[in-house]
């Protein structure tokens, strides 16, 4: 989904995380990034933490900002912050990405409240220099290394995660409070964006919820008329067509890490009726959710997907 805005093109990126272990790892030598600025900046629904194993380049916000990275950095995007990367001219540099929502892995380590997880929203500097920051790099790498293997152990990368996290945040608290001007720049930086944001991150955390469109609109502080031709505009479809693409992409999971029946499966995810369920199931996916559950492990007889997700090769945009 992408808007323009201007002669600038911006796209959102929703990543599936699997509730069984919310992460997505992107990895390989494949991963590469060209020398070629996109004209897409992206944002998207969590957490990314990238780790530069080669070359340098820039990483480029909407408001302008340029940083440079080099080899051994790590970078971290909250959600919702629009950016984009290319490597120096005539050079390809390669990453290992890690996406991710703290709340959903650390769920039974930290309180709801935690500060680590306000902190995340807040960052103050995206380039993490591989010096001196060698727990972080050290962190990093034990971690890739883990996601790397066959049969990645989820016990160990979570603890590998998690202290990673925690390091991230402690250097970000560290680091100087933005000036007035730095404050307002980052505001004023793709305004439509961090305006539907809090809906955004409403739906995200509350898909499995019955809710109002009035509510998204009161939460981003306009009218629901505004709301609604901004959302539009931002994301490509109505805010109530993105909830039931949420609604039905958790079902899709549900359907096939559990045997839940079709009805749990509905109300678990939101749906005031089965019938209403069945209707938008059928119109997103062209299968009934008993047709799809049947699909999938039709090609996956235990029933089961991998315990962490991984991709092969660069996403397209």
């Amino acid at each position: 989904m992408s808007f323009k805005k201007g002669k600038e093109i911006i796209e959102y990126r929703n990543y599936y995380l699997p509730s069984h272990f919310p992460l997505v790892f992107l990895s390989g030598p494949k991963w590469k990034i060209s020398d070629i600025p996109s004209e897409r900046l992206h944002f998207h629904n969590c957490l990314e933490i990238g780790i530069c194993h080669s070359g340098s380049g820039t990483l480029r916000f909407c408001n302008g900002q340029e940083i440079h990275f080099f080899a051994g950095d790590i970078t971290c995007i909250p959600r919702n912050t629009p950016h984009t990367t290319f490597s120096d001219p005539g050079t390809n540099s390669r990453w290992s990405y890690l996406f991710f929502d703290p709340r959903q892995l650390f769920i039974d380590l930290l309180q709801p409240n935690s500060p680590l997880f306000f902190l995340q929203e807040d960052v103050k500097k995206y380039i993490i220099p591989a010096q001196p920051s060698t727990n972080i790099s050290f962190l990093a790498q034990a971690s890739i290394q883990e996601l790397s293997l066959p049969s990645a152990n989820p016990i160990l990368v979570r603890s590998y995660l998690f202290t990673l996290f925690t390091e991230i945040m402690h250097f970000q608290s560290k680091q100087p409070v933005p000036t007035a001007m730095e404050k307002e720049t980052r505001r004023t930086a793709g305004s439509n964006i961090l305006r539907v944001a809090p809906a955004l991150d409403y739906i995200e955390d509350h898909y499995m919820n019955q809710f109002s469109m009035e509510t998204l609109a009161n939460l981003c502080h306009i009218s629901l008329t505004h709301f609604r031709r901004i959302f539009q505009e931002v994301m490509g479809i109505s805010p109530l067509h993105y909830l039931n693409s949420v609604r039905i992409t958790k079902a899709c999971e549900l359907l096939t890490n559990t045997n839940r029946t079709i009805l749990d499966i509905a109300e678990a995810t939101g749906f005031s009726s089965l019938s209403n369920f069945h209707r938008q199931f059928s119109q997103m996916v062209h299968l009934t959710p008993s047709e799809y559950r049947k699909q999938v492990l039709s090609g996956n007889p235990e029933g089961q997907n991998p315990s962490i997700i991984r991709y092969t090769g660069w996403m397209e945009p």
